[in-house]
């Protein structure tokens, strides 16, 4: 990781407003979203019809050889779904791997912290039962996110690191039967962060994500057609794509040309990931024009399918430790928060857990406090007022 530099910079001027301005504080969305969900042009719509802003977080653990969200070595699950929705989210994304739901053990659990007493002897399955439920009973939403294939890193492809294709279909088809019946499980984000030799329209079956997309949401939709499939984008390998860069899991530029296409309709979701410097550093970082630059990028990297009227969008990742205007990392993540805010764009902070080791968390490393400044700065995403 390359860590922001403190040289002066023109940005500081450019966001002077912005760093003046004193962000509301979290206000919980009090309007009822009722499942299933589905698309209506750029919209994402509850069973009312009704226009709904996913507002969420990533809880992550369930993807590493511990098979169950982080944290819960120190506290008790209920409390921390609890303080989720205290905080004012409406959606919690759940990564696991093949490989978790697979497996019959569990690591990382305290089983004397209140209700993790009722975890001790579960599979990873059984542990995701209870807390899809204990967030259900918060009137929370779930998103499922195959994020891993085995417990260690994300593979570049939906196959690899031991496991087929079919592998990964057939871990889908699992969990659309057993979470297809739970009114707030909405989803699935079929593959964390396609990266290296990832494509998008290439029309070659090896590599072509929007063509595995495919066929994976028609799998889904077998057993499970009201979910919605969650798509992200490649890193590379677009054609005619006109950024030299992108993050991985960012680069939907294919999607004009070459859109998911499902046999059930209205169900598509798109899902950039967008990080600042504090991850990596990246030329559009050091561009004398930053981070007047950025809408330009956003726009061109997934933007554009609201604007075209293509689908939704829902920003899968984003996050980042400095949130101030005396950073790059800061005045980009502010950034970034204005831009979803103006076009009222849905969102899965990354993350909870403080042990993100590039970004940090909304929780501090207690795993107790939430991090105030960056409190601050989603309540200008979290707050429901127009």
């Amino acid at each position: 990781m390359v860590r922001p530099s403190n040289h002066p910079r023109p940005w500081r001027a450019a966001l002077a407003t912005l760093a003046a301005a004193t962000l509301p504080l979290i206000a919980a969305d009090a309007a009822e979203i009722r499942p299933p969900l589905a698309t209506r042009g750029t919209e994402i719509v509850d069973q009312s019809g009704e226009p709904v802003v996913l507002r969420g977080i990533t809880w992550f653990g369930g993807e590493t050889e511990a098979h169950v969200p982080h944290g819960l070595w120190v506290r008790d699950y209920q409390e921390m779904i609890a303080q989720i929705r205290d905080a004012g989210f409406n959606l919690i994304r759940l990564p696991f791997s093949v490989n978790a739901i697979r497996s019959t053990t569990t690591g990382g659990i305290d089983f004397s912290k209140g209700g993790n007493a009722s975890l001790q002897g579960l599979h990873p399955l059984e542990v995701l039962d209870c807390i899809v439920a204990e967030a259900d009973a918060h009137g929370l939403l779930v998103l499922l996110d195959c994020h891993r294939l085995n417990d260690t890193r994300i593979p570049e492809l939906w196959y690899g690191d031991g496991f087929t294709e079919d592998d990964w279909l057939d871990a889908w088809r699992t969990m659309a039967r057993r979470y297809g019946p739970r009114s707030n499980v909405i989803g699935a984000d079929i593959k964390n962060e396609p990266h290296g030799v990832a494509s998008w329209g290439t029309g070659d079956l090896r590599t072509d994500f929007r063509l595995a997309a495919e066929r994976c949401g028609d799998a889904i939709h077998e057993i499970a057609p009201h979910w919605l499939i969650v798509v992200e984008g490649v890193e590379k390998n677009v054609p005619d794509q006109t950024l030299p860069g992108h993050w991985w899991g960012g680069n939907l530029e294919g999607v004009r040309k070459a859109p998911v296409r499902l046999q059930q309709r209205h169900r598509v979701v798109y899902s950039p990931h967008e990080y600042g410097p504090g991850v990596r550093e990246a030329d559009w970082f050091q561009d004398p024009a930053f981070p007047a630059n950025l809408p330009d990028r956003w726009e061109r990297g997934f933007g554009y399918i609201l604007t075209e009227k293509i689908a939704p969008v829902l920003v899968g990742e984003f996050g980042g430790r400095q949130t101030g205007p005396d950073t790059p990392e800061g005045v980009w993540q502010r950034a970034f928060v204005e831009f979803l805010h103006d076009n009222r764009l849905g969102f899965l902070y990354w993350s909870w857990n403080p042990n993100s080791s590039d970004t940090g968390g909304l929780l501090a490393d207690d795993w107790l406090t939430i991090v105030e400044p960056k409190r601050r700065l989603l309540g200008r995403l979290l707050d429901t007022t127009p």
